[in-house]
């Protein structure tokens, strides 16, 4: 079962894929982090499906329980599929002062995700059901003279406002509409 779903190119990268990266990434310092990385950047929906982790585990020689503990610690790995875009928001102190919860709230409302409930916007990922768009939650970008600090497709923005965060996602969404429908 899980040849057959490592050999399906929607689902992730094939088991030869992750041989090659395990082999290109073995034996240096951090090799598991580098791993996961390339193996989640090497997935369409930007993640580790569970049959990725315990095949990683595998070609490592490792016990899944470790390789699945360091997948889910760090922030910057994706358990779940993610959407095409990516816009990250800093809660930091900093960032929280300067009105980072206004601009995750102006998102939420725009990409008209279901309303979290008091008290659960501290850390959290959603993604939009045409998986276009994937909201998350950091604890800090290290930023704070930036703050508050808004990461769109992986490029930070300071100083950011409820007007030029929605003008982004404006300028994504217009871009997917001019090339027919794709971003």
């Amino acid at each position: 079962m899980v040849s057959q779903v490592m050999q399906s190119e929607a689902r992730g990268p094939s088991a030869e894929d992750l041989g090659r990266i395990v082999a290109e990434k073995s034996g240096r310092p951090g090799a598991l982090l580098a791993v996961l990385e390339a193996a989640q950047a090497a997935h369409p929906a930007n993640f580790l499906p569970p049959e990725v982790v315990a095949k990683v585990a595998e070609l490592m020689g490792l016990p899944l329980s470790q390789v699945r503990n360091v997948a889910t610690f760090y922030s910057f790995f994706n358990m779940d599929p993610q959407g095409r875009h990516t816009l990250t928001i800093c809660r930091g102190t900093a960032c929280h002062t300067r009105g980072s919860r206004n601009l995750l709230e102006a998102l939420m409302s725009s990409l008209t995700f279901t309303p979290v409930e008091p008290g659960q916007t501290e850390k959290i990922s959603l993604t939009t059901q045409d998986n276009e768009f994937t909201v998350r939650t950091v604890a800090c970008f290290g930023q704070c003279a930036l703050a508050p600090v808004v990461e769109v497709d992986r490029v930070i923005h300071g100083h950011m406002n409820r007007q030029k965060l929605l003008s982004s996602v404006s300028k994504i969404t217009e871009a997917k509409k001019k090339e027919g429908g794709r971003t």
